[in-house]
């Protein structure tokens, strides 16, 4: 079983979408996934038809000192989604330094990891150092760091390290763009934890989370649907620790 952050390098990048995209390419492989919103915006439970009033979560149950295995939702057979939950801005400043709470979660990651209920912990990380990201991100075996081929994102690369075993994933990759492209073929020769898949800009992506699903349940003959299966099959072999 692996543990599996994705995070972008800033915000806007599409990491939500992305996370539960990949999610879902993975449940499609038969593999058992466990999604978890890592994010106080929450914004991840939209992508699963999750009402937008629900205010239900991990840390909304954590800091109400209740049991957060009952805020997980069972979307598929082989997908288990657990949002963040809402809250204000007070309560999130108060969950942040709610350092024996937030030590219990870290400590629950390690036991489901080791359970073995799934082949799969996906966290959803927001971007920045935060010390809560930092905590869940500690717990991940591997970071998928998601970039746009951007000038901003290509100026990060160079003053942000990566996290201890991160990887960086190409997302909203533009057929036609001479600036991308052009960063692109930089980055081919310059960052050496560039990942051999990138994500092409699709409509569907911005589509799907209007829809309330993910990527590929919403369209699966999409051409970044057909990456994400990529990205999922890939990781299998790469990420996943099983042998074979």
């Amino acid at each position: 079983m692996a543990i599996l952050a994705l995070q972008g390098i800033r915000g806007g990048v599409g990491t939500t979408t992305v996370a539960a995209a990949l999610a879902w390419a993975l449940q499609m492989l038969d593999e058992k996934v466990l999604l978890i919103d890592g994010s106080p915006d929450n914004l991840l439970r939209l992508s699963f038809n999750i009402d937008f009033a629900h205010r239900g979560g991990w840390g909304r149950a954590m800091l109400d000192g209740e049991d957060w295995r009952s805020a997980a939702w069972r979307y598929t057979h082989h997908l288990d989604v657990l949002p963040f939950g809402q809250m204000s801005d007070d309560e999130r400043v108060a969950l942040s330094t709610h350092s024996t709470a937030l030590n219990a979660f870290r400590q629950s990651l390690d036991a489901l990891k080791a359970s073995g209920g799934w082949q799969w912990i996906i966290l959803d990380l927001p971007h920045g150092n935060a010390p809560l990201t930092r905590l869940l991100g500690e717990a991940a075996d591997h970071t998928l760091v998601v970039v746009r081929p951007d000038a901003n994102c290509h100026v990060r690369l160079h003053q942000q390290p990566l996290p201890p075993n991160g990887h960086i994933l190409l997302n909203y990759l533009r057929v036609g763009s001479q600036l991308q492209d052009d960063i692109f073929q930089l980055w081919l020769q310059s960052q050496r934890h560039l990942l051999p898949i990138l994500i092409h800009r699709d409509e569907s992506m911005a589509e799907c989370l209007a829809a309330k699903q993910p990527l590929g349940e919403y369209r699966p003959d999409a051409l970044a649907a057909e990456e994400m299966m990529t990205l999922a099959n890939w990781s299998l072999l790469h990420f996943s620790g099983r042998a074979g």
